[in-house]
């Protein structure tokens, strides 16, 4: 990651939390300690942020309260041949004219490219998904109503009989923050309460994760994994994620790298 790459990753970090620290950032941008202080102590003297004990801070930190979890800015950059080659998959599992949910973040968001030249119906709780395929597609779009949280670009309703209610989907595609024997994880309560009323209105539950989400866990467990019917994942995959899938009998679907990229050069 170049430096002014670095630079936009740290200061949005900074809008997100408090104090972010260096191990923190090390883990957002893949960067040594050695170079994040250099980057924090740059501009710290550009007084774009404060250097702090361990970390920095925002000079104008955000005066509302958003969602826990890193913003939809920060994980878009992550992991991004593996995010595209996983919505790849997805979108190749759903027919024209089918009802599907695409819950929001920025492996789902992927799914947007090759949906493009489709024509489904579909129901999502992003606004940059539904943004891109108005613009871009003649799927058609319809979006839940509620409070649009900025970091991670969701709209969450805190009403239970919201329109939610009212859409059926043939398949649900979402991402999570984590992986792991007890199923899927979520950081933040809102969420949560979201999500499982939008998986209340799916056939089948289908999970875009990169190889590192069975790494990373939450305090908080969105739904176990015999709820999920398919996860879709890159080659990084350990074989001990794997025979816990198989075990939970849910269907692995492994999206080679190298296809998306081909693919993509082809097109």
């Amino acid at each position: 990651m170049h430096e002014t790459e670095r630079h936009r990753v740290i200061l949005s970090a900074v809008q997100d939390r408090p104090v972010v620290t260096v191990v923190d950032l090390c883990g957002l941008t893949g960067a040594s300690e050695a170079t994040i202080r250099r980057d924090i102590a740059t501009l710290h003297m550009q007084k774009r942020l404060r250097r702090v004990r361990g970390g920095a801070e925002s000079i104008t930190p955000p005066q509302f309260v958003g969602l826990a979890g890193r913003p939809f800015s920060i994980n878009e950059t992550i992991n991004i041949k593996q995010k595209q080659a996983i919505a790849r998959a997805a979108v190749a599992l759903c027919q024209d004219g089918e009802p599907i949910i695409i819950n929001g973040g920025t492996t789902t968001f992927q799914m947007v490219h090759p949906l493009a030249t489709r024509r489904m119906q579909i129901f999502t709780n992003s606004f940059p998904i539904a943004e891109h395929l108005l613009k871009n597609s003649k799927n058609t779009i319809m979006l839940s109503g509620g409070v649009i949280y900025r970091e991670q670009n969701i709209i969450l309703s805190p009403f239970d009989n919201d329109v939610t209610r009212n859409f059926y989907a043939r398949r649900m595609f979402m991402g999570a923050q984590g992986i792991g024997p007890l199923g899927l994880m979520e950081a933040d309560p809102l969420l949560i309460q979201a999500e499982q009323k939008l998986i209340g209105q799916a056939d089948e539950l289908i999970v875009l994760a990169d190889s590192s989400k069975f790494k990373q866990r939450s305090s908080l467990v969105l739904c176990a994994l015999d709820k999920i019917d398919t996860v879709i994942t890159d080659e990084g995959i350990s074989d001990k994620a794997a025979s816990m899938l198989e075990a939970a009998d849910v269907t692995l679907i492994v999206a080679p790298i190298e296809a998306a990229r081909a693919e993509g050069a082809a097109s």
